[in-house]
C-alpha cells in the first residue's frame, strides 16, 4: 500500500470516528449495533455508508474499492464469512494477494483500548479484537443485496 498522506489521514480519521462513535449518545431503547458502529468508523470512508464502494476516499486509492453488498452474490449466493473475517483481520498475510491495500484492522483494533470491553470482564485484548471483527463481519452479512 502506498497512498501516503491519504492512508495516514484515513487511519487517523477512522480512529477518531471510532472514539467518538463508540458510545452512542441517547441510545435509549434502541439496541447498540456494534457492527454498524465499527463499519461506519473504520470502513465507510472508503467503502461508503451503504457499502457500495463509493466512500469519500475511494477515488484516491490505486485499487477500486469493492462493492461489499455483492459479496454473497459473487460467491454463489453464500456470504464468505470466514474469508471476510480474515480480510478484515489482515494479520496473517497471504502472499498470493500481494500487498494489502486496505488497513489491517486486526492489528489496529488490538492497539486500541476497547471501550466495549474495558476491564469487564478482565481485559483480554485478543477477545476484544475478535468480538469487534465478528460484529463487523456480521454487519457486512446484513448489507448483502437480495
Amino acid at each position: 500500500m502506498n497512498i501516503g498522506n491519504a492512508s495516514r489521514s484515513l487511519v487517523l480519521a477512522s480512529s477518531f470516528a471510532l472514539m467518538l462513535g463508540a458510545v452512542p449518545a441517547g441510545a435509549g431503547d434502541k439496541p447498540l449495533d456494534i457492527g454498524k458502529g465499527e463499519y461506519e468508523a473504520a470502513c465507510a470512508v472508503c467503502h461508503g455508508y451503504q457499502g457500495k464502494g463509493d466512500g469519500p476516499l475511494a477515488a484516491q486509492l490505486k485499487t477500486a474499492t469493492p462493492d461489499l453488498t455483492s459479496l454473497a452474490r459473487n460467491n454463489g449466493g453464500v456470504f464468505p464469512f470466514d474469508r471476510v473475517y480474515k480480510i478484515i483481520d489482515g494479520r496473517q498475510e497471504v502472499k498470493a494477494h500481494g500487498t494489502l491495500e486496505m488497513p489491517v484492522w486486526g492489528r489496529a483494533f488490538s492497539r486500541q483500548s476497547s471501550v466495549y470491553f474495558e476491564n469487564y470482564p478482565p481485559h483480554d485484548p485478543e477477545s476484544a479484537v475478535r468480538s469487534r471483527i465478528l460484529a463487523l463481519t456480521e454487519y457486512l452479512y446484513r448489507l448483502q443485496g437480495k
